[in-house]
């Protein structure tokens, strides 16, 4: 009778231990944690990147959450100081971000992102047309008579690439240019704005415009294109450089792997891409060049 107490303590002991190893290999699982940049309306980015949280989740079995975040820089802040291991991020802000966490990567880009683009866009009682030459899109219009409107400051296809050929076109700041100059914040309200006639002119980004065009939400009656950029690299995720350490050997290349593998139409179409392809920081040089030319970066 003792040796069978003696057994079923022994057995207790060793189940209570197992619990305790279990519930500690839990602890040790941080929660991965990712954000994107708020390039179109935040309600429908939330719903967006919640179900690609669900994706990652069941892919790299661990708990993933997406936070967003109010503003580009606020994407970069999160980043720097690890309250993200993970960030959808535009060219500049990813430029940005890597320049401030050292060993971070770009693992992965939009397919359109190889060779990305902006619109300039104008409200159609100015009366400018579109032309693939930006001074003939002008000519015969004072610029000096109208305001134009940029997205995010930190945006790369709503502000970076649009001032940089602006500039080089007219020799001089936009301030300069235009009789006065806004950001929007992000390109959803660059096209409501302009299509208001808040503001007559604005730049914004290729992809939400086909996207919003695409449903119905622009009157091109009242806001057209009227030229379009040179393409650039954009778009990229970008990982912290320590997520092997905290979350299992190989886990940046699970994480890289598992954003190649993104084929759900539904999933891709929250950013939009047809697909996503390998990245490096390398891929990324023009864009700080760029910004460095026209002093956005040091």
């Amino acid at each position: 009778m003792r040796k069978q107490l003696t057994s079923i303590i022994t057995a207790f002991a060793l189940l209570a231990t197992a619990l305790q190893i279990n519930t500690v290999q839990a602890e040790e699982k941080p929660t991965f944690v990712f954000t994107a940049i708020p390039d179109a309306d935040e309600s429908r980015l939330q719903q967006r990147f919640n179900k690609v949280a669900v994706y990652l989740s069941e892919k790299l079995n661990v708990d993933v959450k997406y936070i967003p975040v109010k503003s580009y820089s606020a994407a970069v802040t999160a980043f720097r100081n690890d309250q993200v291991q993970l960030a959808w991020f535009g060219g500049l802000s990813g430029v940005r971000a890597r320049a401030l966490v050292p060993g971070s990567e770009a693992i992965a880009q939009g397919f359109e992102d190889q060779a990305f683009k902006s619109y300039i866009i104008a409200h159609h009682s100015t009366g400018l047309k579109e032309n693939t030459d930006l001074s003939e899109a002008f000519k015969n219009f004072n610029s000096k008579d109208m305001t134009f409107t940029f997205g995010s400051k930190g945006s790369t296809s709503g502000r970076l690439m649009p001032e940089f050929y602006l500039r080089e076109e007219f020799k001089a700041a936009p301030s300069d240019i235009f009789s006065r100059v806004g950001f929007s914040g992000d390109h959803s309200r660059t096209i409501a704005q302009v299509q208001s006639g808040a503001y007559q002119v604005g730049a914004v980004n290729f992809k939400v415009w086909d996207k919003e065009l695409a449903s119905g939400k622009i009157d091109t009656a009242k806001v057209s294109i009227i030229w379009t950029t040179p393409t650039y690299p954009d778009y990229q995720w970008t990982i912290r450089n320590d997520v092997d350490q905290r979350f299992g050997a190989d886990f940046k290349a699970l994480v890289r792997k598992t954003l190649l593998e993104m084929n759900d139409p539904d999933l891709l179409a929250s950013f939009p891409r047809q697909s996503f392809i390998p990245a490096s920081n390398a891929d990324y040089a023009p864009i700080e060049d760029t910004a460095r030319a026209i002093g956005l970066i040091d």
